[in-house]
Formats: structure tokens, C-alpha cells, sequence
């Protein structure tokens, strides 16, 4: 005999009544309240598919953590960056735990597998990245990284201490383009332009960049150092970075800051000090032994590469599109003494399949940006910094800061 299956009902009761009128049996249905935790359940269920929809296509909250944009945006900064302002980018790596970026919190370890993975689409948005825009991007060299020191530049590490080194002390593992960490720096230049830096002053396309009232850089002060308390109460601070000499002091400090410094040594000496061509060994791209002489301070001239356009290409200007044709556009590329090889042909000439931007911070002097790591593709743009909701510092909150936009804060 066969035994029929159990099932309990637990949304809905069913009762049969005599109509009053005659017309038959008539039914009722009484719904079954949910129990506490299944509203809840539902409730947490919902906001976190909401709270990953804003993010993902809205607007997303992003921390300053260091003071490379100094101090337009300060440490502590809690900002919002708008998708919508250059359009949102769908995930290309969709299979990962909601609003995590890329580690789990707590317990370390991926957030997120690449069982499966999406080519880079981007859906409309208001506009296209701007020269001067204050941009959150995916760290172009975070496609490697060290687990010991996953905010370090891995590739600096490898220039430093050699590969064998790296590897053998530390374990090193890759990340896809979305779950590279997220970095914050004004974009000085655009598809096609031509950037240099020359005495510390950017030019774009042989014309001065906009050095911004509360831009920070190294000024020298000479015969008189700035008082203790004068420091303090103008958040003035000795430049680390610079070895201080018998009669020449170095500050770190911002741009609309210096007549009030004038003034405050009393006619001394005072201006933007900057590191003069072959001062020193620094690891700018593109780490070619023939730019040994670039620095921070000295730098360019590079044109930034555009969606379309060709250039030539052989082993002596090479070292500036590697990592393009190599990393970011999905190519296989040999050197070798006789020619350039690009996807087992011979190549004389290459041809960008996507744009490419230029970013620096406002503290120029303490800034890892493009100097540095080089081009930022476009499939890396996160979004546009929109405004400040949150700020605070060693005095607590920064009242003067809060709901303030970004445009308004670098003035």
C-alpha cells in the first residue's frame, strides 16, 4: 500500500463554511503570520540587495586613507563617488560576497572567485573623466600583490629586491581588474595629451597646470625656522621626506599658505623646492635605463595613449607601452634583439583598443600616482568623488567639512 507524503503548511489555513444564503459551501482562507525571524530574514535580505544595487550602479562610499591629496581631500575624508558621472561598470567578476570589496573582513582571505568572469562593458553615464576631476580607480599595478603588504606596489618591491626574493619570502598572489584596490587622484590628463613636469610645475599640452590653493608641495625656508606653535595651529609639518640642512629647513605645506609664511619669517627666503634632473635614483615609469634622469620633479615629456590611435614601436620606447599591450589590452608581446613580437608577429606598430588617463595627487611630494605605476586604463575608472558626508581628525570631527562637494573643498 502505498503511504502518502506529509507536507505542513505553514502560510495559509483553509476552512469550509455554510453560506448564509444558501448558495453552497463557501471557503475561507486565513493567512498564517510569518514568524519574527522570517521578517527579518527578509528585511536583512532586501537591504542587501538594495545596498548592492546603489553600489553598484549608484554611488559608492569610499575613505581617504593617506595624505596624497593633500589638502584639497584630507585622511579621514568619508566620500561618496558617483557611478553614474562617466557611467556605471558592470562586475567582471560577478561571483562575490555583497558590498566586499576584495577581502573578507575578520577572517582574511578572496571575497570572490573567478569561476566566472564578464569582459569589461560600462553602461551610459553623464559624461566622460575630465582633466582636473578627482577620480577613484582600480591601482593599475594591483594585478599582483603581496599578501604580507597587500597595499605596497608589488612591481616596486621586485625592482628593489629582485623576483627570486619576493617570491621566496612572501606569498604572492594576483587579483582580477574590479578587485584591485581602489585609488583616489585628480586626473591631470586626457587621451591624447602630452604631460610633463618640469621644476616641479605640471604642464599639459606646453601649457602650466593649475596648481590649487590647497595643494600641497616642499617649500624651503632659509636662515629661520618656523616656531612650534605656529606649526601646530596651521597644521604645518617638517618635510620627512627632505634631510633638513645648517641653514635651510624643508615644510610641507599648502599653496594658499605661503604669504602667510612669508610673513611669518619676517623676509627670510621662502619658496617650492624641487629635486633638480639626476638628484638620485628614483623607480619612475617607465623604469628604462635611458629616463634614468626623470624624477618626481623632472618628468616627461609623455603623450597619453587614445582608443584608436597607432604608434610605432620598437625596443627603444617599448618600456612605455609593455604593460599596455602585455596587462591591459590582452596581447602576448616577445622582445627579442631582432624585433618586437605581438601575438607571434612581427610588430612595428601598435594600436590602443581603449583610452588611458594620467593621475596625480595634490601632494605632489608625497604621492604614489602615474609618475610612478604609468597609464590607467579606462575599464579601471570606478567613478567620479562626489562629495564629503564624513570627516574627522586628531580633534575630532571637522565640522567645516561635512556635506561639503568636492570642487568646493579644493578652493
Amino acid at each position: 500500500m502505498a503511504i502518502p507524503f506529509l507536507r505542513k503548511t505553514t502560510t495559509t489555513t483553509t476552512t469550509t463554511t455554510d453560506s448564509p444564503t444558501g448558495e453552497g459551501p463557501k471557503k475561507t482562507v486565513v493567512k498564517k503570520k510569518k514568524p519574527v525571524w522570517r521578517e527579518w530574514l527578509d528585511a536583512a535580505l532586501f537591504a542587501i540587495v538594495a545596498a548592492t544595487l546603489i553600489r553598484m550602479f549608484l554611488v559608492e562610499a569610499y575613505t581617504i586613507p593617506t595624505g596624497s591629496m593633500e589638502g584639497s581631500l584630507l585622511v579621514n575624508d568619508f566620500l561618496f563617488v558617483s557611478k553614474l558621472s562617466y557611467g556605471p561598470r558592470l562586475p567582471m567578476t560577478p561571483l562575490a560576497v555583497p558590498l566586499v570589496h576584495n577581502t573578507m573582513p575578520v577572517t582574511g582571505g578572496k571575497s570572490y572567485t573567478e569561476a566566472v568572469k564578464w569582459k569589461y562593458r560600462r553602461l551610459p553615464g553623464f559624461g566622460k573623466v575630465e582633466r582636473n576631476d578627482v577620480v577613484v580607480f582600480n591601482f593599475p599595478n594591483g594585478d599582483t600583490i603581496i599578501r604580507e603588504y597587500p597595499d605596497q606596489d608589488y612591481y616596486q618591491f621586485v625592482r628593489a629586491y629582485g623576483r627570486e626574493a619576493v617570491h621566496s619570502q612572501f606569498h604572492v598572489m594576483t587579483r582580477p581588474v574590479d578587485k584591485k584596490e581602489n585609488y583616489i587622484k585628480r586626473c591631470v590628463g586626457i587621451p591624447g595629451d602630452v604631460i610633463a613636469v618640469r621644476d616641479g610645475q605640471l604642464f599639459v599640452n606646453n601649457q602650466p597646470g593649475p596648481n590649487l590653493p590647497k595643494s600641497k608641495t616642499t617649500f624651503y625656508v632659509k636662515g629661520r625656522a618656523l616656531g612650534y606653535d605656529f606649526m601646530e595651529e596651521n597644521e604645518i609639518r617638517p618635510d620627512e621626506m627632505m634631510q633638513q640642512r645648517a641653514d635651510t629647513f624643508f615644510y610641507s605645506f599648502e599653496w594658499d599658505q605661503l604669504e602667510m609664511v612669508k610673513a611669518a619669517v619676517q623676509g627670510a627666503p621662502v619658496g617650492p623646492y624641487f629635486y633638480p634632473a639626476n638628484s638620485g635614483a628614483e623607480y619612475v615609469f617607465p623604469y628604462d635605463p635611458a629616463y634614468a634622469g626623470w624624477n618626481r620633479d623632472q618628468y616627461g615629456p609623455i603623450r597619453i595613449p587614445k582608443a584608436g590611435t597607432t604608434v610605432a614601436i620598437n625596443n627603444s620606447n617599448i618600456a612605455f607601452y609593455r604593460r599596455i599591450i602585455a596587462n591591459y589590452e590582452g596581447n602576448t608581446l616577445q622582445e627579442t634583439p631582432t624585433g618586437i613580437f605581438i601575438n607571434g608577429q612581427p610588430a612595428g606598430s601598435y594600436t590602443f583598443k581603449q583610452d588611458y588617463y594620467w593621475m596625480m595627487g595634490d601632494n605632489r611630494h608625497n604621492s604614489l600616482d602615474s609618475r610612478y605605476w604609468g597609464f590607467v586604463p579606462e575599464d579601471h575608472i570606478v567613478g567620479k568623488a562626489w562629495f564629503v558626508w564624513l570627516s574627522y581628525g586628531k580633534d575630532g570631527i571637522r565640522w567645516s567639512r561635512l556635506l561639503r562637494g568636492i570642487k568646493t573643498l579644493e578652493k
